[in-house]
């Protein structure tokens, strides 16, 4: 079964003012289906590992053979990234002022806000291309990391951590109505980040 481009769970205009239909369109259509048709051409030789989830492949990339390794990385890793960003993206979610998640940010942050601020920081501190994350550590706590390009936290050589938010800091997924202003993006996806999600992820 080939990899397929998972359909957004909401019209492209649905994260407006925050993220425009334009912006959404074309990350979605053509940089996510690229990701997808990418990762199938990588795979196409080998059945066994076609066989195998997206998340499977790039968990443990060195058990790939090494002439597929790097774009199994880049598009595999881009195809978890954002079949998990679409699913994190939801306008009228309120974040959490109790239960697990709510207690669990505290506990490493000290308050919502100082998360917040936080990731925002690890998002701006990005050189370049990559994702800014809250991930639970293998001591089950809450930490903020980011990675480069389209590599995913629960890959072997970040420890595999279990990623429960992500949010994409390329220039694709801005520049249209954010132009260079990293930093207004970053703050504005809090207005359409699905808690509902995250917290689901937290606890399973």
């Amino acid at each position: 079964m080939a990899y397929e481009l998972p359909p957004l769970p909401y019209p492209y205009e649905a994260l407006e003012p925050y993220i425009d239909a334009q912006t959404m369109q074309i990350h979605h259509g053509k940089h996510h289906g690229g990701y997808v048709t990418n990762l199938n051409n990588a795979v196409k030789d080998y059945p066994e590992l076609a066989a195998k989830s997206p998340e499977e492949l790039i968990r443990d990339l060195s058990a790939l053979p090494e002439g597929i390794r790097t774009a199994v990385r880049n598009n595999g890793g881009g195809h978890v990234n954002h079949a998990m960003f679409w699913q994190q993206l939801k306008v009228g979610v309120p974040e959490p002022t109790s239960g697990a998640l709510y207690d669990a940010i505290v506990a490493a942050f000290g308050s919502m806000e100082a998360m917040k601020d936080a990731f925002e920081k690890a998002g701006l501190a990005r050189f370049g291309s990559g994702w800014v994350w809250l991930v639970v550590n293998k001591d089950g706590k809450l930490e903020i990391m980011s990675t480069p390009n389209q590599d995913n936290p629960m890959m072997a050589e970040y420890g595999g951590l279990k990623p429960i938010l992500g949010v994409d800091v390329w220039e694709h997924a801005y520049y249209l109505k954010y132009q260079n202003r990293r930093a207004d993006y970053l703050k504005a996806i809090w207005n359409v980040v699905n808690w509902d999600d995250v917290a689901h992820r937290f606890s399973t």
